[in-house]
C-alpha cells in the first residue's frame, strides 16, 4: 500500500486536508483543460483574445497551489503533530508538478499566438502526433490512478515511459538538431521542436504525479 492511499484515507476523515486533497484533485483537472484546449488551438487555430484569455486561467492553477500549501501548513501548526509529515510534503511535492504542467501548457499557448500558421498533422508528421497522443492518454491515466489510488494503473504508467514518451520526443529534436528532419519553413521547424519538448516535460511532471501512488516519499519523481 502506498503512503499516499494512506494519507488520502485519513485525510478524508479531517476537514482542512481533505480540503488540501479535494483542491489539487480540482487543480488537476483543470491543468488537463488547459492542456487539452491548448494543443486544440495549436493545431487548429483560434482567435488572439480567446488564446490570451486561456492563458490567464494558469493563475487559477498557482492561486490552486498557493491554497494547498496553506492548508497543509495549518494543519501542522494547528496540530503540531509532525508524525506524518511525509504525507503533507507528498501533497506539496506533487501539486508543483502539477503547476509545472500549467506553465507548459501556456507555453504552447505562447506557440499559438506568436506562430504565424497552424501546426497540422500533415506538416509534423506521424512521430510527434504519436508523442502528443501519448501525453494525452497518459493524462487521462494519471487522473485516474490518482483518483482512486490504483497501483496497477500506476505501474503500468510507469513501464514503457522512457520508449513511449522520452525516446519518441527525442528522436524528434535529435533528428532536427543532426539535420535529418525538418519542415516546411525555419519558424515551422522551431515551433515543432519546442512543441515535442513541452510535450516530453508534461509527459515528465505526469510520470512524477504517477509514483506518489506507488513510492515512498524519497522516490518520488523516480521509477524503483
Amino acid at each position: 500500500m502506498s503512503i499516499i492511499k494512506d494519507v488520502i484515507n485519513l485525510w478524508k476523515a479531517e476537514d482542512l486536508l481533505s480540503q488540501a486533497w479535494n483542491r489539487s484533485y480540482e487543480m488537476m483537472e483543470l491543468s488537463r483543460e488547459i492542456f487539452t484546449q491548448a494543443i486544440k488551438y495549436l493545431r487548429r487555430g483560434e482567435n488572439i483574445d480567446t488564446l490570451k484569455a486561456l492563458k490567464k486561467r494558469d493563475r487559477e492553477i498557482n492561486a490552486y497551489q498557493q491554497e494547498v500549501r496553506r492548508k497543509v501548513l495549518t494543519h501542522y501548526a494547528v496540530e503540531q503533530d509532525t508524525t506524518d509529515m511525509a504525507n503533507g510534503l507528498i501533497l506539496i511535492n506533487m501539486v508543483v508538478d502539477i503547476e509545472r504542467i500549467g506553465d507548459y501548457a501556456k507555453n504552447i499557448l505562447d506557440l499559438a499566438i506568436n506562430h504565424p500558421d497552424q501546426i497540422i498533422s500533415e506538416d509534423i508528421g506521424d512521430e510527434l502526433a504519436e508523442v502528443e497522443n501519448e501525453v494525452k492518454e497518459r493524462f487521462d491515466k494519471t487522473i485516474e490512478a490518482i483518483h482512486t489510488q490504483d497501483a496497477e494503473i500506476a505501474k503500468s504508467l510507469m513501464e514503457g515511459y522512457r520508449e513511449q514518451m522520452t525516446g519518441l520526443s527525442d528522436e524528434i529534436v535529435n533528428g532536427v538538431v543532426r539535420g535529418e528532419k525538418e519542415y516546411s519553413s525555419v519558424s515551422k521547424t522551431v515551433a515543432v521542436v519546442l512543441y515535442a519538448r513541452y510535450l516530453k516535460r508534461i509527459g515528465a511532471h505526469l510520470k512524477n504525479i504517477t509514483t506518489t501512488v506507488i513510492n515512498p516519499f524519497d522516490s518520488i519523481g523516480y521509477k524503483k
